[in-house]
């Protein structure tokens, strides 16, 4: 039996986990879907309701009978050749989307997490919504592309802005990071650009400190993350060398919450961030499906990869 991991060339995590799973005893296979078409080969036929056949790489063949499950670590755009027409490359990718996505997905093991799921919670609007159905605080948020809507809501009180998909961009071969950043006067004063896209401007919580919890499965690991500089107390990614960390647990009724979050959206692992304010309330700000864990693991020794991998060992629930 074998996992099936779908992860980026370079992921220190999916290595890791590969040497976690060898000595569980368990084999694993390392696929980049964008290897596909040049590197990845696909060859399967419908039998019995199932699809059987094989998964080629030059180093791997992996019959799909033999995926015992699939951990989702993060996965890169099918890479077409660069001569294809747009018209050529937008049919080829929607066809490979279909073809090899469509097969993956329909095979009847555990995944962590399942691509469905994760398109189900990869909407920051939805996530907050729903966490707020599941008995979690959440802070005011507006999302709007009129300027006016900004001013306004900015006028009642500090308020930051943050993006709702990725923070990074790559333009002109190099890597750009957008943090969560406070709204000052400046900003107010010449605000271009809202009305391109969708903004989401959200009231600036007061904080004691903020938390991670890593959730894989029916395991909780609450990671306390204080900041040490401005910069820090805004957005905690934006200045590793200023955080220091303790393991803590979370209330009874945020830690019911949580389970029941992840429940409805289905997921088996999910990297959620709080900000706990000066009375100790928890306050939600997003669950990151696919979200990072080993620098956690670093800090504290709580053997993550090994919780992990030994989901993946178990197989199917």
């Amino acid at each position: 039996m074998t996992v099936l991991i779908l992860a980026s060339d370079l992921d220190a995590n999916a290595d890791d986990m590969i040497t976690a799973l060898d000595v569980r005893g368990m084999a694993a296979c390392r696929v980049n879907t964008a290897w596909f078409p040049a590197q990845l080969r696909l060859s399967v036929s419908l039998c019995r309701g199932r699809w059987s056949g094989q998964l080629r790489t030059p180093a791997h063949i992996v019959e799909l009978e033999e995926i015992h499950d699939v951990w989702y670590r993060s996965t890169e755009a099918y890479r077409m050749p660069a001569v294809l027409s747009p018209v050529e490359r937008h049919h080829r990718l929607r066809e490979a989307k279909y073809g090899l996505g469509g097969v993956l997905a329909g095979l009847p093991v555990l995944w962590v997490n399942h691509p469905s799921r994760l398109a189900d919670a990869a909407y920051k609007p939805v996530q907050l919504v729903r966490a707020h159905e599941c008995g979690l605080s959440v802070p005011e948020t507006v999302i709007t592309n009129e300027p006016e809507s900004v001013c306004s809501f900015a006028a009642a009180g500090r308020t930051v802005t943050k993006l709702m998909g990725a923070n990074t961009i790559s333009e002109e071969g190099r890597r750009k990071l957008s943090w969560t950043r406070v709204l000052g006067p400046d900003d107010l004063d010449d605000l271009r650009g809202p009305e391109v896209t969708s903004h989401l401007v959200q009231r600036w919580v007061p904080q004691s400190f903020e938390v991670r919890v890593v959730v894989i499965d029916d395991r909780r690991t609450a990671v306390k993350i204080k900041a040490g500089s401005p910069d820090s107390s805004v957005d905690w990614r934006s200045d590793y060398a200023a955080w220091t960390y303790e393991l803590i647990e979370p209330p009874d009724h945020v830690a019911h919450v949580i389970h029941a979050l992840m429940c409805s959206f289905d997921l088996m692992y999910g990297a959620l961030d709080f900000i706990v304010s000066p009375d100790g309330e928890w306050v939600f700000l997003e669950v990151n499906t696919g979200g990072q864990y080993g620098w956690l693991e670093a800090a504290t020794g709580v053997p993550l990869t090994g919780c992990l991998a030994d989901v993946l060992v178990k197989g199917k629930r």
